[in-house]
Protein backbone atom coordinates (compact mmCIF):
# COMPACT_ATOMS: atom_id res chain seq x y z
CA UNK A 1 0.00 0.00 0.00
CA UNK A 2 0.99 3.73 -0.54
CA UNK A 3 1.64 5.86 2.31
CA UNK A 4 -0.24 8.50 0.85
CA UNK A 5 -3.56 6.16 0.90
CA UNK A 6 -2.83 4.72 4.21
CA UNK A 7 -2.62 8.51 5.34
CA UNK A 8 -5.74 9.46 3.19
CA UNK A 9 -7.59 6.13 4.79
CA UNK A 10 -6.53 7.60 8.44
CA UNK A 11 -7.63 10.70 7.97
CA UNK A 12 -11.33 9.59 6.59
CA UNK A 13 -11.66 6.77 9.80
CA UNK A 14 -11.07 9.46 12.02
CA UNK A 15 -14.17 11.80 10.38
CA UNK A 16 -16.32 8.27 10.82
CA UNK A 17 -15.37 7.25 13.81
CA UNK A 18 -16.26 11.22 15.44
CA UNK A 19 -19.47 11.20 13.26
CA UNK A 20 -20.37 8.39 15.59
CA UNK A 21 -19.57 9.38 18.92
CA UNK A 22 -16.27 7.72 19.66
CA UNK A 23 -13.09 10.14 19.73
CA UNK A 24 -9.82 7.96 19.74
CA UNK A 25 -6.91 8.66 22.62
CA UNK A 26 -4.29 11.23 22.70
CA UNK A 27 -1.70 8.78 21.24
CA UNK A 28 -3.38 8.69 17.85
CA UNK A 29 -2.87 12.10 17.27
CA UNK A 30 1.23 12.26 17.98
CA UNK A 31 3.29 12.56 14.65
CA UNK A 32 6.23 10.74 14.08
CA UNK A 33 8.54 12.85 16.39
CA UNK A 34 6.17 12.86 19.60
CA UNK A 35 6.00 9.20 18.91
CA UNK A 36 9.86 9.38 19.37
CA UNK A 37 9.79 11.95 22.21
CA UNK A 38 7.19 9.68 24.52
CA UNK A 39 8.32 6.19 23.58
CA UNK A 40 9.34 5.87 26.48
CA UNK A 41 6.56 6.11 29.09
CA UNK A 42 4.13 4.74 25.93
CA UNK A 43 5.93 1.56 25.82
CA UNK A 44 3.19 -0.28 26.71
CA UNK A 45 1.28 1.13 24.03
CA UNK A 46 4.70 -0.03 22.24
CA UNK A 47 4.62 -3.25 23.57
CA UNK A 48 1.20 -3.97 23.16
CA UNK A 49 0.70 -2.64 19.68
CA UNK A 50 -1.67 -0.29 20.23
CA UNK A 51 -2.90 1.82 17.95
CA UNK A 52 -3.81 2.28 13.85
CA UNK A 53 -3.48 -0.72 11.98
CA UNK A 54 -4.43 -0.54 8.09
CA UNK A 55 -4.12 -3.95 5.67
CA UNK A 56 -5.05 -5.09 2.50
CA UNK A 57 -3.41 -8.63 3.40
CA UNK A 58 -0.48 -8.15 1.24
CA UNK A 59 -3.30 -8.77 -1.97
CA UNK A 60 -3.01 -4.61 -3.37
CA UNK A 61 -6.72 -4.26 -2.88
CA UNK A 62 -7.84 -2.74 -0.05
CA UNK A 63 -10.99 -1.69 -1.31
CA UNK A 64 -11.75 -5.44 -2.52
CA UNK A 65 -10.08 -7.10 0.85
CA UNK A 66 -8.85 -5.38 3.45
CA UNK A 67 -9.71 -3.39 6.89
CA UNK A 68 -9.25 -0.90 9.34
CA UNK A 69 -8.23 -1.22 12.72
CA UNK A 70 -7.33 0.89 15.79
CA UNK A 71 -6.49 -1.06 18.78
CA UNK A 72 -7.59 1.38 21.94
CA UNK A 73 -6.56 -1.29 24.51
CA UNK A 74 -4.63 -4.42 24.64
CA UNK A 75 -2.75 -6.48 27.34
CA UNK A 76 0.27 -8.60 27.50
CA UNK A 77 0.05 -12.45 26.12
CA UNK A 78 2.40 -12.78 29.58
CA UNK A 79 -0.43 -11.51 31.77
CA UNK A 80 -3.26 -14.20 29.99
CA UNK A 81 -0.99 -17.11 30.43
CA UNK A 82 -0.23 -16.39 34.40
CA UNK A 83 -4.24 -15.85 34.35
CA UNK A 84 -4.37 -13.01 36.03
CA UNK A 85 -3.75 -8.78 34.83
CA UNK A 86 -4.45 -7.27 32.18
CA UNK A 87 -6.02 -9.86 29.76
CA UNK A 88 -8.58 -7.70 27.73
CA UNK A 89 -8.21 -5.97 24.20
CA UNK A 90 -10.32 -3.45 22.64
CA UNK A 91 -10.39 -2.08 18.78
CA UNK A 92 -12.15 -0.26 16.60
CA UNK A 93 -12.89 -1.49 13.42
CA UNK A 94 -14.06 -0.32 9.56
CA UNK A 95 -15.65 -2.65 6.90
CA UNK A 96 -16.70 -0.60 3.98
CA UNK A 97 -19.50 -1.91 1.13
CA UNK A 98 -17.94 -5.79 0.11
CA UNK A 99 -14.77 -4.86 2.06
CA UNK A 100 -13.46 -8.45 2.99
CA UNK A 101 -11.72 -9.19 6.16
CA UNK A 102 -10.67 -12.90 4.68
CA UNK A 103 -11.46 -16.16 6.09
CA UNK A 104 -9.88 -16.80 9.20
CA UNK A 105 -10.17 -18.18 13.34
CA UNK A 106 -7.79 -17.59 16.37
CA UNK A 107 -5.99 -19.94 18.25
CA UNK A 108 -6.26 -18.55 21.58
CA UNK A 109 -8.63 -15.52 21.21
CA UNK A 110 -12.24 -15.21 21.75
CA UNK A 111 -13.93 -12.13 20.78
CA UNK A 112 -17.23 -9.83 20.98
CA UNK A 113 -17.59 -8.47 17.18
CA UNK A 114 -20.12 -5.70 17.66
CA UNK A 115 -22.03 -3.72 15.30
CA UNK A 116 -21.20 -0.03 16.74
CA UNK A 117 -23.15 1.44 13.64
CA UNK A 118 -23.68 2.33 9.97
CA UNK A 119 -24.85 -0.64 7.86
CA UNK A 120 -25.50 -4.61 7.75
CA UNK A 121 -22.30 -6.06 9.39
CA UNK A 122 -22.42 -9.67 7.28
CA UNK A 123 -19.80 -12.64 9.38
CA UNK A 124 -19.64 -15.77 7.44
CA UNK A 125 -19.21 -18.92 9.70
CA UNK A 126 -17.49 -22.22 9.56
CA UNK A 127 -16.74 -24.71 11.84
CA UNK A 128 -13.83 -26.59 12.77
CA UNK A 129 -12.83 -30.51 11.70
CA UNK A 130 -11.14 -32.17 14.57
CA UNK A 131 -7.88 -30.66 14.22
CA UNK A 132 -9.40 -27.18 14.73
CA UNK A 133 -8.72 -27.03 10.79
CA UNK A 134 -10.95 -25.16 8.58
CA UNK A 135 -14.37 -27.41 7.60
CA UNK A 136 -16.33 -26.50 4.77
CA UNK A 137 -18.76 -29.41 5.93
CA UNK A 138 -18.63 -28.14 10.06
CA UNK A 139 -21.69 -25.48 11.21
CA UNK A 140 -21.18 -25.07 14.84
CA UNK A 141 -23.22 -22.49 17.58
CA UNK A 142 -22.16 -19.20 18.73
CA UNK A 143 -23.67 -16.57 20.78
CA UNK A 144 -25.71 -13.75 19.33
CA UNK A 145 -25.84 -10.88 21.87
CA UNK A 146 -25.41 -13.61 24.53
CA UNK A 147 -28.16 -15.77 23.32
CA UNK A 148 -26.88 -19.18 21.35
CA UNK A 149 -27.35 -19.56 17.88
CA UNK A 150 -26.54 -22.97 15.69
CA UNK A 151 -25.36 -22.01 12.23
CA UNK A 152 -24.64 -24.33 9.30
CA UNK A 153 -21.26 -24.30 7.52
CA UNK A 154 -21.04 -20.91 5.00
CA UNK A 155 -23.96 -19.32 6.88
CA UNK A 156 -24.09 -16.00 6.72
CA UNK A 157 -25.17 -14.01 10.34
CA UNK A 158 -26.55 -10.38 9.39
CA UNK A 159 -25.96 -8.04 12.61
CA UNK A 160 -27.81 -4.48 12.67
CA UNK A 161 -26.38 -1.89 14.66
CA UNK A 162 -26.25 -2.80 18.23
CA UNK A 163 -26.19 -6.81 17.67
CA UNK A 164 -23.05 -9.01 18.36
CA UNK A 165 -21.43 -12.23 17.94
CA UNK A 166 -19.31 -14.19 20.25
CA UNK A 167 -16.46 -15.59 18.08
CA UNK A 168 -14.20 -18.41 20.48
CA UNK A 169 -11.48 -20.23 18.84
CA UNK A 170 -12.10 -22.59 15.85
CA UNK A 171 -15.38 -20.58 14.93
CA UNK A 172 -13.92 -19.99 11.14
CA UNK A 173 -15.16 -16.80 10.04
CA UNK A 174 -14.46 -13.22 7.60
CA UNK A 175 -16.96 -10.65 7.10
CA UNK A 176 -17.58 -7.40 5.66
CA UNK A 177 -20.51 -4.32 5.42
CA UNK A 178 -23.95 -4.71 3.31
CA UNK A 179 -25.34 -1.75 2.55
CA UNK A 180 -22.28 0.89 3.14
CA UNK A 181 -19.73 1.10 5.75
CA UNK A 182 -19.76 -0.11 9.67
CA UNK A 183 -18.38 0.81 12.69
CA UNK A 184 -17.28 -2.65 14.39
CA UNK A 185 -16.10 -2.97 17.81
CA UNK A 186 -14.13 -5.66 19.10
CA UNK A 187 -14.13 -6.86 22.41
CA UNK A 188 -11.84 -9.92 22.97
CA UNK A 189 -8.82 -11.43 25.21
CA UNK A 190 -5.63 -10.27 24.50
CA UNK A 191 -4.13 -10.02 21.66
CA UNK A 192 -1.65 -10.82 19.27
CA UNK A 193 -2.20 -10.37 15.40
CA UNK A 194 1.60 -12.12 15.09
CA UNK A 195 0.66 -15.58 16.15
CA UNK A 196 -2.81 -15.86 16.89
CA UNK A 197 -4.24 -15.23 13.29
CA UNK A 198 -4.94 -18.30 11.08
CA UNK A 199 -6.40 -17.46 7.56
CA UNK A 200 -8.00 -20.08 5.48
CA UNK A 201 -5.82 -19.06 2.31
CA UNK A 202 -1.97 -18.34 2.20
CA UNK A 203 -2.16 -14.48 3.11
CA UNK A 204 -0.04 -12.14 4.84
CA UNK A 205 -1.39 -9.93 8.08
CA UNK A 206 0.00 -6.82 7.32
CA UNK A 207 0.62 -4.76 4.25
CA UNK A 208 3.86 -4.24 2.46
CA UNK A 209 4.27 0.44 2.57
CA UNK A 210 5.22 2.22 -0.35
CA UNK A 211 7.09 5.33 1.45
CA UNK A 212 6.09 7.93 -1.30
CA UNK A 213 5.11 10.42 1.55
CA UNK A 214 5.80 10.91 5.57
CA UNK A 215 3.56 9.09 7.69
CA UNK A 216 0.75 11.30 8.66
CA UNK A 217 0.82 9.14 12.27
CA UNK A 218 2.49 5.81 12.10
CA UNK A 219 1.18 2.31 12.11
CA UNK A 220 1.89 -0.64 14.87
CA UNK A 221 3.35 -2.48 12.29
CA UNK A 222 5.77 0.65 11.99
CA UNK A 223 7.07 0.77 15.48
CA UNK A 224 9.74 -1.50 15.40
CA UNK A 225 11.30 0.27 12.19
CA UNK A 226 10.44 3.77 13.26
CA UNK A 227 10.95 3.84 16.99
CA UNK A 228 13.61 1.54 16.88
Amino acid sequence: MKRSDINRIMADADALIKSHGFTLPPFAYWSVDEFRANRDVARHVIDSRCGWDITDYGRGDYDAMGLFLFTLRNGLLGDLQRGGGMCYAEKLLISAERQVSPMHTHVIKAEDIINRGGATLVVELFGSDGDGRFSATSGGTVMCDGVARPFAPGEQLRLAPGQSVTLRPGDWHAFWGEGGTVLIGEVSTVNDDETDNVFRDPIGRFAEIDEDEAPRHLLVSDYATWLG
